[in-house]
């Protein structure tokens, strides 16, 4: 099965990262955000990836020809220019597995219509869709199997976002009880990782928001929630840059993979 990751957008709220590349490419840890999610999705055997480019989509197809040069040691012959490449694959660090497949969408696609585009590359009856900046220790094969349990055409996953505010609780005679930093909110809002049967083409059109084809699908009630209870966190700012490179380097709850 295949997974489009949405890479398209130009990032404007993380400036400071975007200006020379594009969202997907902003490291945590030394490595892509779009690396962590691709190893979250490879964890549980899924590797064949649908990369929908658009702003400075040449940075993204850059660093994955050349990964096997960065990752590796290297032989150079300056007079001929010849490369040989050392396999630094072990046990303990293994190589990556990713089938990709790299698709110019267009620098101003919305995300729905620049899914429509990859039509042509999708020949199972599922796929997956998912957007490059959102990391999770989601349970892929279980959101998998949820999806081919109901029979619906989509499948979207519910997460609990962090209010980017500190809230007020206070009691019945409106006393404060509590300065909450940044909770976990109840309500659930679409975290990506989404599960899509085939069908799902036929309900989007040229200049779709992937939002657009999904109301279409809700008055038909063909569109289930997948409840994730546990961490997910979307990359927006430079503040959430911040947070996550912290976060990897003390609890990085989004490594299932080992």
């Amino acid at each position: 099965m295949k997974t489009i990751i949405l890479c398209g957008g130009t990032g404007t709220r993380l400036k400071e990262e975007t200006e020379f590349k594009p969202k997907p490419m902003v490291e945590i840890g030394g490595a892509p955000v779009l690396w962590h999610i691709m190893k979250i999705y490879n964890h549980f055997g899924y590797k064949d990836f649908i990369l929908a480019l658009g702003y400075k989509g040449s940075y993204i197809k850059d660093h994955f020809l050349k990964q096997k040069h960065y990752t590796s040691d290297i032989a150079l012959n300056t007079k001929d220019g010849q490369v040989v490449t050392f396999d630094n694959d072990t046990l303990d660090n293994p190589a990556d597995d990713f089938n990709i497949i790299f698709s110019d969408t267009g620098l101003e696609t919305p995300h729905g219509e620049r899914i429509l585009k990859l039509k042509k590359y999708i020949t199972e009856d599922l796929f997956m869709v998912t957007y490059g900046d959102g990391i999770a220790d989601i349970d892929i094969q279980k959101l998998v199997d949820f999806h081919k349990t109901h029979g619906k055409m989509a499948t979207i996953t519910g997460v609990h976002p962090i209010s980017r505010w500190g809230l007020v609780n206070v009691d019945n005679e409106n006393l404060i009880t509590e300065f909450a930093q940044k909770p976990m909110l109840f309500d659930y809002v679409n975290g990506g990782f989404m599960v899509f049967n085939k069908d799902f083409f036929n309900y989007l059109k040229e200049g779709d928001m992937i939002e657009d084809a999904l109301a279409r699908l809700v008055s038909l009630k063909q569109v289930a929630l997948y409840k994730h209870e546990g961490f997910w966190y979307g990359m927006d700012t430079y503040k959430d840059f911040i947070y996550l490179n912290e976060l990897w380097a003390s609890d990085p709850k989004w490594k299932i993979w080992k």
